[in-house]
Parts: structure tokens; sequence; C-alpha cells
């Protein structure tokens, strides 16, 4: 199997809507590119990732085809969104959700204790034949820290 990490991802396209010094809204290609390989949060497996804020509140991950991460909690909370691909998160329960573009998840893990047998957090994995990219959106204080299901009806 080739290292998922021996080859940098290529550029994702996406529409950019703007307005233009005449003040009329268009519409180009463009491409997120410069991914840099890194860790999110401490104990995370490495993975491509493209700030979009200086704060690093909003950033696209690129998880390369055989990613794969050992069990970890989100280090702050976040909302992920699954843009092209797919991966899957198994909880400490044994739930397994595999989750495809279009589809998207909120990371609140944080503070989960550790089990005899070396679980604690979440196991997750890029699925299928194709790169998963990701936009992620996390605050950088306690705001969404702890937050049960439903919260954000």
């Amino acid at each position: 199997m080739t290292d998922p990490f021996s080859l940098a991802p290529e550029p994702e396209s996406y529409w950019h809507l703007y307005t233009d010094a005449e003040g009329i809204s268009r519409q180009t290609m463009c491409t997120i590119s410069a991914f840099e390989l890194g860790q999110l949060g401490p104990g995370d497996s490495p993975q491509f990732s493209r700030d979009l804020m200086k704060e690093g509140n909003a950033f696209v991950t690129y998880l390369p085809v055989g990613w794969t991460a050992d069990w970890h909690e989100n280090h702050v909370p976040k909302w992920i969104y699954v843009l092209k691909g797919a991966w899957s998160v198994e909880s400490m329960d044994g739930t397994k959700v595999v989750m495809k573009a279009g589809e998207y998840s909120y990371g609140g893990d944080q503070g989960c204790r550790a089990t005899s047998d070396g679980r604690q957090g979440h196991l997750s994995a890029q699925v299928g034949d194709e790169p998963c990219v990701q936009l992620i959106i996390q605050r950088n204080d306690q705001a969404w820290r702890n937050l049960p299901p439903g919260s954000f009806k």
C-alpha cells in the first residue's frame, strides 16, 4: 500500500461569488491549495489541512486514501462537513457511522474517560477510493464544550 502522506493533495476547486470593482456580482472557479501536513490537536493523527481564517476557526482538511486515526478526542468542539469522499467515526459505545459528501457531524467528545481496553473519544478513518475533503468550523473558546445532543435546535 502506498504511504498516504507521500503525495501532497491536489488543489480543491470551489465557486467563488464576489462583487467586482463596478459593483457587479460575478462567479469564478478557484482552488484551495497549499495544504500542510500536521496535527489538528494533541494526539490527532497527521492530516493535510489549510487554514481559512488566521484565528484557525475554519479550515479545509484532506484525508488521503488509507488515512486512519487511533482513539482520540476532538481537542475542541467542532462541526465537520464532508465536502467530498467519505469518512467513518466509531464512538466508544461501538456505534460506527459513515458520512459522505453533503453530510456533517458535531465533534463534542471532550472529557471522555479511558476504558481498560484503551478506548477514549473516537476512532476515525477515510472510507472508499477517493480522499475525504472536509470543512471544519470550530470555536477556540469553551462555548460549545460538553453540549448535549439537540443543543443546536
